[in-house]
């Protein structure tokens, strides 16, 4: 049984969510990557604090790991019982993110860091409408090597299934 899960995918395509429903099922604690990652202020750190600070929560005996951060994922991947990828379109990505802005607009997400409130940033829904072009391809690579449980989910409805059909440790 998966004791190590990573979710992964594009900003908006439900990791949190998913992370979060995981977590109610298998009693594993979730850790949002974005909450480690940023200071208040959206100050991002240091690559070799960043590095070390996945590098041992990766090391820990059982978790989910909600966030793609393809600069680290080898080392999570290394680590990880069963990998899970959220590949919902990039409209509908774009859409949540979008309304995740305006219904939250200047508050701070439960699975963001703290100081970190939402806001417009024209470059990040940028990077949401073109994960699947630019960040996906080199995710899929990093998975080709890896031998652990994977699943690809595609829509509402394979999530959905997913969950249902979910086994926990």
């Amino acid at each position: 049984m998966a004791e190590r899960i990573l979710v992964i995918g594009s900003p908006g395509s439900g990791k949190s969510t998913l992370a979060r429903q995981l977590g109610g099922r298998t009693g594993l604690p979730v850790h949002h990557l974005d909450q480690l990652y940023w200071r208040p202020g959206w100050v991002e750190p240091d690559e070799e604090t960043w590095q070390e600070q996945v590098g041992a929560l990766a090391a820990g005996p059982r978790w989910i790991i909600d966030g793609t951060y393809a600069g680290t994922l080898p080392v999570r991947l290394a680590a990880a019982d069963k990998v899970v990828l959220l590949d919902l379109s990039p409209l509908r990505c774009l859409w949540r993110v979008i309304r995740r802005i305006i219904g939250g607009f200047g508050k701070v997400r439960p699975d963001m860091a703290e100081g970190c409130p939402e806001r417009f940033d024209l470059g990040f829904l940028g990077y949401v409408l073109l994960f699947r072009l630019k960040t996906l391809p080199r995710v899929e690579a990093m998975l080709e090597g890896y031998s652990g449980e994977f699943a690809w989910l595609g829509n509402r409805r394979e999530i959905a299934s997913f969950l249902k059909d979910f086994r926990g440790p």
